[in-house]
């Protein structure tokens, strides 16, 4: 063996362990998508690999028994305002900890780290109260949206990329006659775009999959998100379908598209930006 091709094994070798794992990590969402698509049940592992014939019975099972289109608008209104709601203040709190000097900053940041460690489950009887009985706000889209309006944990990323963006622009800014909030939207925000989507992926993940909350505050099948409405076709309908398997996994890829897609579509901008190519030498 020549010294040229001696050389290529190990990135031969580490191509062949990379395309091993990516199978690997895409086969569960594979066989998600064949069982959906298959007319009989087959739970054993020849059902990744059908010899019959494919079809699209179990997701018009469910479409005829959920509105699937309100049900993901539905999801769209209460995914888009966490979102918002998150973004926004996440990144005026991220801001005031990382840059602003005030009395209290270091205890405030150590009562946002304590915020993390409760479980939401703990919260839950008394948020309901709170929102139901307190603002009265039940069978409302505010309802839900407003107990995840605010993410500690966008607020932490938030902070620790402000915290990496060199004080020279913040000062060159502020000599130019710059207010925080100038400072903030257009020299603070443009370095930190990987936080930005790291946020709303985040962020996204947890509404769109949230079934018991929306649940709780409001019974209107009209205005349930897809989750809800589907967790009450997997345990109440399901079972009586043609193919209860098959009904509950295209129920899962019918939940699953969008943050999959979503995740394809943003995934190349996770890239560390240049936060110091702003500054001189």
């Amino acid at each position: 063996m020549t010294p040229t091709s001696t050389s290529r094994w190990p990135g031969l070798l580490r191509y062949a362990v990379l395309f091993a794992g990516a199978l690997l990590f895409l086969f569960p969402f594979y066989y998600m998508l064949i069982g959906s698509l298959q007319s009989e049940p087959d739970t054993s592992v020849a059902g990744a690999f059908p010899t019959g014939g494919l079809t699209l019975d179990n997701y018009r099972d469910i479409n005829s028994r959920v509105d699937l289109l309100g049900s993901l608008v539905n999801s769209g209104i209460f995914t888009g305002g966490v979102i918002l709601g998150t973004v926004v203040f996440g990144v005026l709190a991220g801001y005031a900890l990382a840059r602003l000097r005030f009395r209290g900053r270091g205890t405030l940041f150590a009562l946002v780290l304590l915020v993390q460690v409760i479980p939401f489950q703990l919260l839950l009887i008394p948020l309901y109260v709170l929102i139901v009985r307190g603002y009265g706000l039940a069978d409302s889209y505010l309802g839900m949206i407003l107990p995840f309006a605010i993410n500690t944990t966008a607020v932490f990323v938030f902070r620790q990329f402000f915290l990496q963006l060199p004080d020279d622009l913040f000062a060159a800014a502020r000599i130019d006659g710059a207010g925080e909030l100038r400072v903030l939207w257009s020299v603070a925000l443009p370095l930190v775009r990987p936080a930005l989507l790291t946020a709303v992926l985040l962020t996204f993940i947890g509404p769109w999959n949230e079934f018991l909350w929306p649940f709780l505050i409001t019974k209107q099948a009209d205005m349930q998100p897809l989750a809800v409405s589907l967790a009450n076709y997997i345990s109440n309908v399901a079972a009586r379908a043609a193919n209860p398997y098959g009904a509950v996994l295209a129920g899962a890829c019918v939940l699953a598209a969008p943050a999959v897609g979503l995740f394809v579509a943003f995934q190349r901008h996770f890239i560390s930006t240049d936060i110091g190519s702003g500054v001189k030498g």
